[in-house]
């Protein structure tokens, strides 16, 4: 859909195109707290990708369908109204997790990844600069929010998911597949943002979990 938006000053009109997505935002645990060197980083960011990647396909989300944007240490996935939402509940996270896992037990303590994700619906806006929208800010409201970074760093999960609760009602409540209740209920606090959502950890494999880890001196 397209419209013309009137500059607040002056004459000129802009042309956006706004367009419903599901909104899809991930970053990496503790990115800026650590003190790796730059190819550390550059090796955590290359495993992110590559998750993403391997995840979408092993969930069967077609990738070229879907735009993604780099955020240093994380990523925004906007996956275009045609492409099911049903595959980012049911079968991404744990399709993740297994491929967090894979590549933290190829790496070093230091370069391995836990991530946060947040999943959301809603209409997005392109403009020749890129993208903006209610719905990409509250997304990032969910994923930058205190109960999330707690609920990760007092677990052993490689993932934690945040669900708005508007795609947990829409979507995942709705399915088996979707396990909605390994999610809780929470309330978030984030800057202008008081709204409901809902969180699901999810672990390691089992049967890989107890494998022993590299250490910095065997990596």
């Amino acid at each position: 859909m397209s419209g013309l938006l009137p500059e607040p000053r002056g004459d000129e009109l802009l042309m956006v195109n706004t367009a419903h997505c599901t909104v899809i935002a991930v970053d990496i645990e503790g990115f800026g707290q650590r003190d790796p060197s730059d190819i550390n980083q550059v090796r955590m960011r290359h495993g992110m990708y590559k998750a993403m990647h391997a995840s979408f396909a092993t969930a069967g989300i077609p990738w070229s369908s879907c735009r993604d944007e780099d955020r240093g240490d994380g990523m925004l996935i906007l996956a275009s109204a045609d492409v099911r939402k049903r595959p980012f509940a049911d079968h991404l996270p744990n399709a993740l997790a297994e491929e967090l896992s894979a590549h933290n037990r190829l790496h070093r303590p230091r370069e391995r990844i836990r991530l946060r994700l947040a999943l959301h619906a809603g209409e997005v806006n392109f403009d020749r600069h890129g993208v903006t929208g209610f719905s990409i800010n509250h997304t990032y409201r969910l994923l930058d929010s205190e109960v999330l970074k707690s609920a990760l760093g007092s677990s052993p999960a490689v993932l934690a998911i945040i669900s708005s609760a508007w795609f947990y009602e829409d979507v995942i409540r709705r399915n088996e597949l979707s396990r909605p209740n390994t999610y809780r209920r929470v309330d978030v606090t984030n800057k202008e943002t008081r709204t409901e959502a809902w969180i699901r950890l999810v672990r390691p494999p089992v049967a890989r979990r107890a494998q022993a880890p590299l250490s910095d001196q065997t990596a």
